[in-house]
């Protein structure tokens, strides 16, 4: 009995002991820190997501992958925990793991968004490939920033375009409120526009190009900084801008957008999209209504009186998974009047008799073919023909012509895992007619050129890819041009990464360029045999950093030096007599500088910070100049912030430094303040905006009207003329 009993008492203590060690085992277990390390690819191609992020639900911690697409969780906590895996144009997952149970390294796919997916993809490169893959520096402006603007100027993309660092919104006339794009210091005729990668804004064509675009149809804008005439020919010395058209989604979209504005500007857009079995279709329709405004009260127009109409439907066959073929048909009827407000209001007197007056018609037919082959190959047939007639009438001029540019270009995609070939031709005829009665000097004009190029990329363990590419084109006026380009991507880690680049360029003369699109006809003087093409030789480097900071703030960081050369420049001179003529300089033109942007998001907030230096100059016949109204300092900061389907609220700012005249004098430099409040609800938006809220106009400091009155001329613009403004919109989404 006493070995039994003592057999008892020591299972009793040995219960005791066993139920100690296993608390304090439980303990150690529930406090253990533990770790996970995920493989994050892309679902159909396999390939790495670089800077994919994973966060802990439960811990509010977080990583974010390397150029291989891996990432390690340190720290994690026993038990139950989610975790949430997201990249830009991917659907995001959640896991629910159970640590210590959970294994230690997985492998997660990511399935590319059908709606997000677009927004990242760039066209402008032909390789179709993920921006932040692409050698080339590119800038896109996505679908939420076109619904966003939609709202704010939904008659054009102008002002979206000149909130970007880097470019320069540049009104070329007080009269009839044209504008053009200045990218890197240069003038806009050295910007290449393309629509849905076809040139379609060039030369007598190019007037009013931007002012006649509504956000609501575009998808995208992808923008180039820098030289990129190897992908595009002549024109893109300072860069492209690409606007992107919208395509139908898997759900039918219908928008409407009503806008009026305190500037008498009355705008009616509509948008719909369907895609049912193998047929598509999209359809814009849109109508902008502004009555002329003297704004500073001098008896001339400030804002032109406007009526515009823009039909443009396409219609999408997907005749199976591999063969797609777009077609498209665009109308815009435009008719403009500035000029003395008594003459704007039928009240002419030997006094008041300025006026100017443009009808504009573009007409436009196109077709784009993609066949993917087996092997993921792709053909792609694009062609395009537009007819652009504009009428222009002053109290002391009239004139009209007409414009026919055709275009078409075959081009094949060879994209491989370690590298991506594409090649192509393409032709291009710009043909001007002049009315019989048109009392000019110069003559109707008929021009061709056919080009082929070739384009290799190299990747490297998905770290470093090369690309290089060449362009031979042929012009039957001004001959052979070879455009050669190098660029290359390295990612150090998975969070800084560098681009360096370089190439030639050209721009064949033309009569109409953005520097005389605002002289009067009769006085420009035919262009002479001996002019010759401008040349041009660019580069960029740019360093970016990406990464979470704090396990909450996401954060990018770009820095980018630019430099472009333009050796014998055409420029205008205009003689004694008034006339205009071209003749290439002796010299060159230069712009150098740095271009830097923050973007940073934490919670419901969203952050912009950007500054531009430009120092571009010209010597010219052993004279050094600058280029005259480029601000050498140029600064823009957005703050955003939104609760989520509910409210959004907006404030934007900008600083332009002085600018530089022609007699040497400066400007005023200014600051320019905008902010916005939308109310969201289920199947609307309702948005209030205000622009240029400090009022800031050119007019305030210096009369931009020199007499005669009768027929006067006007001063270059360098500020707003139109002050402040206020609209309220509303957008019916369903």
């Amino acid at each position: 009995m006493h070995l039994f009993s003592n057999i008892n008492k020591m299972k009793s203590q040995f219960r005791t002991l066993a139920c100690l060690v296993l608390l304090v085992f439980t303990g150690l277990v529930s406090s253990a820190q533990h770790s996970l390390s995920i493989t994050i690819l892309d679902s159909i191609s396999g390939e790495p997501l670089a800077g994919a992020t994973a966060l802990l639900l439960k811990a509010k911690t977080g990583a974010a992958a390397d150029a291989f697409g891996v990432l390690k969780l340190e720290n994690i906590k026993s038990g139950d925990e989610q975790i949430r895996i997201t990249y830009i144009g991917y659907t995001e997952k959640i896991l629910s793991l159970n640590f210590p149970n959970a294994e230690k390294n997985i492998t997660v796919l990511l399935a590319p968004s059908s709606n997000e997916l677009e927004e990242v993809t760039i066209s402008v490169s032909r390789t179709n490939s993920r921006i932040e893959d692409s050698p080339l520096k590119v800038e896109v402006l996505g679908k939420d920033d076109m619904n966003e603007e939609n709202t704010i100027k939904p008659g054009n993309v102008a002002s979206i375009l000149g909130d970007i660092s880097g470019i320069q919104i540049q009104q070329s006339s007080a009269t009839s409120g044209n504008s053009n794009v200045r990218i890197q210091g240069l003038d806009g005729k050295y910007t290449q526009i393309l629509r849905d990668g076809l040139p379609l804004y060039d030369g007598f064509s190019g007037g009013f190009g931007i002012m006649q675009l509504p956000p609501l149809d575009l998808k995208q804008i992808e923008i180039i900084k820098g030289s990129a005439s190897t992908l595009y020919g002549g024109g893109a010395i300072s860069g492209i801008i690409n606007f992107v058209s919208r395509t139908p989604e898997k759900e039918p979209l219908s928008m409407i957008t009503i806008n009026q504005s305190t500037l008498m500007e009355t705008n009616l857009n509509g948008f719909y999209s369907a895609k049912k079995d193998k047929i598509g279709l999209t359809i814009f329709s849109g109508v902008t209504r502004q009555s002329a405004v003297d704004v500073d009260k001098d008896g001339f127009s400030d804002v032109p009186e406007l009526y515009n109409l823009v039909i443009h439907p396409r219609i999408f066959f997907y005749f199976n998974p591999k063969s797609t073929l777009a077609v498209g048909l665009s109308s815009i009827i435009e008719n403009r009047q500035g000029g003395d407000m008594q003459v704007l209001k039928h009240k002419t007197d030997s006094l008041h008799t300025f006026f100017e007056e443009n009808l504009t018609k573009r007409y436009t037919a196109d077709a784009i073919f993609t066949f993917t082959s087996d092997q993921m190959n792709v053909l792609s047939i694009k062609g395009s023909a537009s007819f652009f007639d504009l009428a222009t009438a002053g109290n002391a001029y009239w004139f009209g012509g007409q414009q026919l540019n055709a275009f078409g270009e075959l081009s094949y995609l060879i994209p491989r895992k370690k590298n991506e070939l594409v090649f192509g031709i393409n032709y291009q005829a710009d043909m001007f007619y002049l009315n019989p009665a048109d009392a000019v000097l110069f003559d109707s004009y008929q021009r061709q050129s056919l080009g082929g190029f070739i384009q290799e990329t190299y990747k490297w363990k998905e770290k470093f890819f090369l690309e290089g590419g060449c362009r031979l084109d042929y012009h039957n006026v001004y001959g052979i041009h070879v455009l050669p380009s190098l660029a290359g991507l390295y990612k150090f880690d998975s969070h800084w990464y560098m681009r360096l680049g370089a190439g030639m360029g050209y721009k064949n003369p033309d009569l109409f360029s953005s520097s005389t699109v605002e002289t009067d006809p009769s006085a420009l003087l035919p262009l002479s045999n001996n002019l010759k093409s401008e040349n041009s030789l660019g580069g960029n480097l740019e360093i970016n950093y990406t990464g979470i900071l704090f396990n909450k703030v996401t954060l990018l960081i770009n820095h980018a030096f630019f430099y472009t050369y333009v050796q014998s420049p055409l420029l205008a001179n205009t003689d004694t007599s008034g006339f205009v003529s071209y003749s290439n300089a002796d010299g060159k033109i230069q712009t150098r500088g740095t271009d830097t942007y923050i973007r940073a998001s934490f919670g419901r907030w969203e952050v912009y910070l950007g500054y531009t230096y430009t120092w571009a100059d010209q010597h010219i016949n052993a004279e050094k100049k600058p280029i005259y109204y480029t601000p050498r300092h140029r600064a823009a900061a957005t703050v955003v912030y939104e609760i989520e389907e509910k409210w959004r609220f907006g404030l934007e700012g900008s600083y332009n430094g002085p600018q530089i005249r022609e007699d040497g004098s400066k400007t005023k430099d200014y600051v320019f303040l905008a902010a916005m409040i939308e109310k969201k609800f289920k199947h609307l938006s309702l948005v209030l905006n205000g622009e240029n809220l400090f009022d800031f106009r050119q007019t305030r400091f210096e009369s931009i009207v020199l007499p005669p009155y009768s027929n006067p001329t006007f001063k270059t613009l360098w500020a707003p003329i139109d002050g402040r403004v206020i609209n309220l919109s509303l957008l019916i989404k369903l």
